[in-house]
C-alpha cells in the first residue's frame, strides 16, 4: 500500500498542519504528565489502525523513558499490573471517547468520574483535547495512508518551533 500524498509537502496541507501541531503543543505544555499522554495517544493510535502514528508514539515514549514492557502491554492494559489507576482511567476515558460508534453511550459516567478522581480540571481538558487531536491525527494518517516504520524520535521537532 503506497502512500496517497504527503501532507506536509503540500503548501496547504503544511499551513494547516502546523496549526493542528500547535494544539498538540499546548497539550504538551500542560501538566498532564508526558507518560500518560504518550499512552493515550498511542492507545488511540492502535484502535485507529494508523501505522505512522502508532510508530511515532511508540518512539517517542520510549525516547522519552517510558519501558518496553509498558509500551508492548499499552493494547492489553486492563488484563496488566503495569499501569496506575489514573493512567488506567486515562485510557478507559481514551478507548470510550475514540469508540464513539461502538457503544450508544459515548463515555460513561463512570469512566468520567473515574479520570476525574484522578485528574484537576485542567488535565481533564487537555487529556480531552488530546484524545480529539490525535484522532483527527489518525483520520489523516490512514485517509492518506501513511505508513508506520520510519519515523525517527524528534523528527518533527523542527517543524512543530516554526
Amino acid at each position: 500500500m503506497e502512500p496517497r500524498m504527503d501532507l506536509l509537502t503540500n503548501e496547504l496541507g503544511a499551513k494547516l498542519g502546523k496549526r493542528f501541531a500547535g494544539v498538540g503543543l499546548a497539550i504538551q505544555q500542560t501538566t498532564l504528565p508526558r507518560s500518560t499522554q504518550e499512552l493515550v495517544m498511542l492507545r488511540v493510535s492502535q484502535i485507529n489502525g494508523c501505522g505512522f502514528c502508532v510508530d511515532f508514539h511508540t518512539k517517542e515514549a520510549a525516547a522519552g523513558g517510558e519501558t518496553p514492557v509498558r509500551l508492548n502491554l499499552v493494547a492489553a492494559w486492563r488484563e496488566t499490573t503495569v499501569f496506575t489507576e489514573a493512567e488506567r482511567a486515562a485510557l478507559a476515558l481514551a478507548e470510550e471517547g475514540t469508540r464513539l460508534a461502538d457503544a450508544f453511550h459515548g463515555v460513561s459516567d463512570e469512566t468520567w468520574e473515574r479520570a476525574r478522581k484522578h485528574y484537576d480540571e485542567d488535565q481533564l481538558a487537555a487529556l480531552v483535547y488530546l484524545i480529539a487531536v490525535v484522532n483527527a491525527a489518525n483520520r489523516l494518517g490512514v485517509i492518506v495512508r501513511n505508513q508506520g516504520g520510519s519515523y525517527e524520535p524528534g523528527m518533527f521537532d523542527s517543524y512543530t518551533k516554526n
